[in-house]
């Protein structure tokens, strides 16, 4: 591992996230680098691509669902990395909505959808278990966002059982150790569930700043802790990610009525 994190590749031992799943520019409002930056920290990583999952309009950043639409004009490769577009939506309520309409998100490569205090105040259990797993079933979100969000308790058998249902991924987030205080225990919980009922995972940064892409060192060592298989890890494997993407990007196109 070197000095910022970065799981090497030649430690046979190590579970390789080959993408990053959750990383933010300038338009988030709240983030300090562009696109190339991004890039350029996937690339310094030895990724093999990643992820642009600016938040979604209600958070009151500077995206706009132009934005998302126009992702569309950016190349498929940036700094010799795979670029996809993304978005990590809000979850605006406890049945399923979230904050980008169908004609954008079918635009899309990957959706995240997580809770945020600006857009869903935090709840009790009950509640915040009923908004995730309403999400889970929304057919238009791939993956929900630091589910192990201590602002936010949660049921973690139930929304992994219903991750597990609806065939979406439950991301581990390695930002949450840093800046949610109180998420070890949670996130831990819910990967050990994870392993147990074979639930599908993505591993993310959440990178704010461009050095931060590609930071996964302590998800990893958790995720190995709560006896998760490799294979469960969806952007732990090109043919694996891809093949989730495709799968997903036809379901958000059935559910639109596009052929």
């Amino acid at each position: 591992m070197d000095r910022y994190g970065l799981i090497v590749e030649n430690d046979a031992h190590t579970m390789k996230i080959l993408f990053d799943t959750h990383t933010h520019s300038v338009a988030s409002g709240h983030a300090y680098s562009t696109i190339d930056d991004l890039a350029r920290g996937a690339r310094r990583r030895g990724l093999k691509g990643f992820v642009l999952t600016d938040h979604g309009p209600a958070l009151g950043c500077y995206t706009h669902p132009y934005h998302f639409g126009n992702l569309r004009i950016l190349p498929r490769r940036i700094e010799g990395v795979r670029f996809f577009k993304g978005i990590e939506a809000n979850i605006l309520d406890t049945e399923g909505t979230i904050d980008l309409g169908a004609n954008q998100l079918v635009r899309l490569d990957f959706v995240l959808a997580g809770l945020h205090e600006v857009c869903a105040p935090p709840s009790d259990i009950a509640t915040n278990t009923r908004a995730i797993v309403a999400a889970l079933a929304n057919p238009f979100v791939d993956a929900i966002s630091h589910p192990g969000n201590p602002a936010f308790p949660v049921d973690a058998r139930a929304i992994v059982s219903a991750a597990v249902e609806y065939g979406k991924a439950l991301e581990i987030n390695d930002s949450s150790f840093r800046v949610r205080t109180g998420s070890g225990d949670t996130c831990l919980s819910i990967a050990r569930i994870c392993a147990e009922l074979g639930a599908l995972v993505v591993c993310g940064s959440d990178a704010h700043y461009w050095r931060d892409v590609g930071r996964f060192g302590t998800a990893v060592k958790l995720m190995r802790q709560a006896g998760v298989d490799g294979k469960q890890v969806v952007n732990a494997s090109a043919k694996r990610f891809e093949a989730f993407m495709e799968r997903r990007s036809a379901e958000r196109r059935a559910a639109a009525g596009i052929a």
